[in-house]
């Protein structure tokens, strides 16, 4: 038979449907879900969010292309990964952070994380995590010196998130009327990243994710979900002052906890393929979230959490690939 049958035969690697909605397409969207969140912590910080994201997205993009240069490998800033990298990390920073740190942070992320990786597809743990939790570890003040509402002077003062208070308020240090209520930080006037100020912005752009189909609602919902259970049991055990309903609710809307869920822990590159594994990766990220902020030394664990299970990823990929298709016939020995 002629050789040129058997070229038609060439079946190419998954996946094999094409869609209107390609990576920059994708990016796109997640931007446009950030934009809440983002004109909240402008309303709330003045106009320094706007410099730092800025700073964030530009480097972020610049170290991206300049990688790819010096490697000699295609250019790919116009798919918008990296201004999404910088623009989440930016989220995940305090609004007076130093701009030459988020530059360190932005070169961690983009270089060390996702280009030493191979690229976008390759990386084995959310870049703009792990370049916070760099920062974190680095510049320790700078990363936990928050300013608080302040509508004309975001450098005036600074005072503790809500999470700090509540861990003041755990040793005795603090009462607990000092805690912002959870009308507060749901609405968004309490100090802290600029990610993290408004639950129901965050809310907003998780939803408009979801109902984009960008993401799954698996992995939100288990992790949110998570929070709330264990932190509702933890307070109906501890009793005390504390409302255990209360309480859940504070340490859903206070921190990272909806930031995260929507933004960070959906990553298609470092989260389970499938629906049985995003649900063992999100309730995943809930424990070990409130682990770290009830007997850990830090009162936010989320970055840590979502960097963990990162890690386990390909381990309960491949437990729940085998549970649901079911392992190889194991071969007769001789």
């Amino acid at each position: 038979m002629d050789k040129k049958y058997f070229d038609n035969l060439t079946v190419s690697s998954s996946p094999h449907l094409v869609t209107p909605l390609d990576t920059q397409k994708t990016m796109l969207m997640v931007l446009i879900a950030m934009v809440p969140a983002f004109v909240m912590s402008i309303v709330v910080f003045g106009v320094r969010p706007i410099i730092l994201t800025a700073v964030c997205a530009v480097s972020a993009a610049f170290f991206e292309w300049a990688f790819n240069a010096l490697l000699k490998r295609p250019q790919t800033v116009s798919d918008l990964s990296a201004c999404v990298t910088g623009v989440i990390l930016a989220m995940n920073l305090p609004s007076n952070f130093p701009y030459w740190m988020a530059i360190i942070g932005t070169f961690t992320a983009i270089v060390i994380v996702k280009g030493l990786f191979g690229g976008l597809g390759k990386n084995i743990a959310n870049p703009a995590i792990v370049g916070r939790i760099v920062l974190l570890l680095s510049f320790t003040t700078q990363m936990t010196t928050w300013p608080v509402t302040n509508m004309d002077d975001t450098d005036a003062t600074t005072g503790a998130t809500a999470l700090g208070i509540l861990a003041e308020v755990s040793k005795g240090k603090m009462e607990i009327g000092e805690l912002p209520t959870n009308y507060e930080l749901f609405l968004g006037f309490c100090g802290g990243c600029l990610g993290e100020v408004s639950a129901i912005a965050i809310l907003i752009g998780g939803l408009f994710l979801i109902w984009k189909k960008i993401i799954s609602p698996i992995i939100p919902c288990a992790f949110i979900a998570t929070v709330f259970v264990f932190a509702l049991i933890y307070y109906s055990v501890k009793g005390g002052d504390f409302n255990a309903f209360q309480m859940a609710i504070f340490h859903v809307c206070a921190g990272g906890v909806m930031f995260g869920a929507f933004f960070c822990a959906t990553d298609y590159v470092t989260s389970p393929i499938m629906d049985r594994g995003k649900l063992i990766f999100g309730i995943g990220c809930g424990l070990v979230t409130m682990i770290i902020r009830i007997w850990g030394s830090y009162p936010e664990g989320v970055s840590f959490a979502i960097l963990f299970m990162n890690m386990l990823t390909p381990l309960i990929d491949n437990a729940v690939i085998k549970s649901y298709y079911g392992g190889g016939a194991k071969k007769n020995e001789k």
